[in-house]
């Protein structure tokens, strides 16, 4: 399988190419959203934002939750995952998050996906270079992941082309 990395921010995701959706972790405790989640909630508008003060979606594990981008990017659609609490977010929590949207994106037939992997501050690049590994490519069934990640956590991840 493809894994590419891209850098975590609007030009990364602008930057995104071959990708037919893009897949954002949400935890339960996550207000404001941080990383990829915030950009492109800001890029459409707040939209994320009011469902989650609607009470739709809150970001619970296994919650799922499908967007469209309306243009907004190259992508076309968007994969929001519950993570629970994001504060008690350990190898375990994020392993389930990680298997749970493979299983997701591999239902809805997604062939290439953009992610960024949960944990940032708080799980060391190994753990989530390898939650990545183990959880998430066994689920997922399409061709291409694109991970926006820290220069750190990109020189970790399996089969890396840039």
């Amino acid at each position: 399988m493809n894994v590419t990395a891209y850098d975590i921010g609007l030009e990364g995701l602008d930057a995104l190419q071959g990708v037919d959706a893009l897949c954002l972790f949400v935890g339960e405790d996550d207000r404001p959203l941080p990383g990829s989640a915030g950009y492109v909630d800001w890029r459409m508008c707040g939209s994320l934002s009011r469902i989650l003060q609607s009470g739709f979606f809150v970001g619970a594990l296994e919650d799922s939750l499908l967007m469209p981008t309306d243009g907004r990017f190259s992508v076309p659609r968007v994969f929001i995952i519950g993570l629970g609490q994001r504060r008690g977010l350990d190898a375990s929590s994020l392993g389930e998050a990680l298997a749970n949207a493979g299983r997701v994106l591999a239902k809805a037939r997604v062939e290439a996906v953009a992610l960024e992997i949960p944990g940032v501050g708080s799980l060391d690049e190994g753990v989530r270079a390898s939650a990545l590994t183990e959880k998430f490519l066994p689920n997922f069934k399409g061709r291409a992941v694109a991970v926006l990640a820290d220069k750190e956590l990109a020189r970790r991840l399996p089969g890396k082309k840039s």
